[in-house]
């Protein structure tokens, strides 16, 4: 028997950070993370297109996040 257990905003966000953080290519003193009903939403602005990118796959890696909201601007 398996059991489920939901990750609450506060931890999904703790896991955005830390994966944003191993990104070499991402500042992640640059993005802004608002989580919320599992709901991620990256604010904030890159100095390319390719560290937008990057910091949206970091996102889609993490398990738990239902939805990405990528407001991030270049």
């Amino acid at each position: 028997m398996q059991t489920i257990t939901k990750k609450t905003d506060a931890t999904l966000k703790i896991d955005v950070l830390a994966e944003l953080k191993y990104e070499p290519i991402v500042k992640v003193t640059d993005i802004g993370v608002l989580v919320k009903n599992g709901t991620v939403t990256l604010n904030g602005y890159v100095s390319s297109y390719v560290e937008k990118l990057e910091a949206v796959q970091a996102v889609k890696r993490i398990a738990g996040v239902k939805a990405i909201a990528d407001d991030i601007e270049i």
